[in-house]
């Protein structure tokens, strides 16, 4: 939708009028907006960096997001009527808390600008003759035939909603490269019931990924245990190193319950409760001092084998330090990723060495363009995959019908 609304308003300032069709699988559009933000839509964050993504060239990356900002795209929406909050996070929501309004904005636009959307078009086949497009769906009941193809036809990520992974064979079909894919932003899977039990507690929490006990990567965010694992955006984040990994190397994350706190700190609260009050019970410290949640405090205390009644007199120093191992260093006992049915966005996609970052277009076919997930790019939670998909289809839009004759 962004790349068509550009596309529409740069056909305008050319002053050359352009054909513009907006072909989409399903028969209800922007479902991923709708579902996004616990459907309020995060549609872009404070500040958004190269550093925030994860994939293809940073350079490429760099240039996407400066030539459409955060700033722009808040001015681009309060256009089309939709006014964005910032929020304590760095988190810009629709002032509505609705995902709708954000949609309704972005068809409203398309359609004042004359841009032909068709729904319920799944096209399967993509090929070029004589400086012609040629597309068409599989039971060939529809084909068109276009100068200036942009492909946004997302990744894998939500299959339900029209992500199945077309736009790969499409482009590979004109030679593109297309980089291992694999699910980004998807909670984590694990056996270890204690956890399971927790399901619905939520803390703060800092993730760290090694691999070969080499530290890759960190987030600190809320975490979020589930019946099936954990979830929460600090491992939603985390979740595209584990998917990526391979097992030789080792990879592990390891949590840290008080990102706030440090062992020494701890250990010296310790030593001043035991000074004032040798008969309090640890379970108490843990939960009233510093701030665990009750639940996860039982099972981390069984965890350290320490009875539920031990106070704090009568603990020994090595179950203490075993406590603080635990609450500061516990590897989490992971064995995969949900996978693509609930990851927010795909890792991997078209390889951005064949694409040129000033116009989004492919390197290897003219008249040919690429926005959005489709990409070797994914961002962490927060807003910045739809910068992405914003900036991106900006460009891509401007560039395609600037490359008209």
């Amino acid at each position: 939708m962004t790349a068509a609304i550009t596309a529409a308003h740069q056909a305008q300032i050319n002053a050359k009028p352009a054909q513009i069709v907006l072909l989409d699988t399903r028969e209800k559009i922007g479902a991923k907006i709708l579902m996004s933000g616990g459907t309020r839509c995060n549609v872009t964050n404070r500040e958004v960096k190269p550093s925030d993504f994860g994939g293809g060239s940073s350079h490429f990356i760099r240039h996407i997001l400066k030539a459409f900002s955060p700033e722009a795209t808040i001015e681009f929406f309060k256009k089309i009527g939709v006014e964005l909050v910032l929020e304590p996070s760095g988190k810009f929501f629709p002032k509505t808390n609705s995902a709708q309004t954000v949609l309704d904005a972005l068809l409203h636009e398309t359609k004042q600008l004359g841009v032909s959307l068709k729904t319920g078009v799944r096209v399967t086949k993509l090929t070029k003759e004589n400086n012609l497009f040629y597309l068409e769906n599989a039971d060939h009941t529809f084909n068109l035939s276009s100068h200036a193809v942009i492909l946004t036809t997302g990744g894998l990520s939500y299959p339900a909603t029209g992500s199945d992974g077309t736009g790969y064979s499409l482009a590979k079909g004109f030679g593109h490269t297309l980089i291992a894919t694999y699910p980004a932003l998807t909670p984590l899977l694990t056996g270890e019931r204690d956890w399971q039990r927790l399901s619905g507690i939520a803390l703060e929490v800092a993730l760290s990924f090694f691999k070969n006990d080499k530290k890759i990567r960190e987030y600190q965010d809320s975490f979020l245990f589930t019946h099936f694992g954990f979830s929460g955006p600090a491992a939603l984040d985390i979740s595209r190193h584990w998917a990526a990994s391979d097992p030789k190397d080792k990879p592990q994350i390891v949590a840290n319950f008080l990102p706030g706190q440090s062992a020494l700190s701890v250990k010296e609260h310790f030593q001043i409760i035991q000074t004032k009050n040798q008969n309090r019970l640890i379970r108490n410290i843990l939960t009233e001092d510093l701030k665990l949640p009750g639940r996860f405090v039982e099972v981390i205390l069984r965890k350290a084998k320490i009875k539920p009644d031990q106070t704090i007199g009568k603990c020994p120093n090595e179950e203490r330090q075993v406590l603080s191992r635990l609450l500061f260093h516990y590897p989490l006992e992971v064995r995969g990723v949900y996978g693509y049915q609930k990851a927010e966005v795909t890792a991997g996609g078209i390889d951005l060495s064949e694409v040129k970052f000033q116009t989004m277009a492919s390197k290897l076919t003219d008249g040919l363009y690429f926005a959005g997930e489709i990409l070797d790019v994914d961002g962490r939670i927060g807003g910045f995959n739809f910068q992405w998909a914003w900036s991106t289809g900006t460009v891509a839009g401007r560039s395609a019908v600037n490359s008209l004759k």
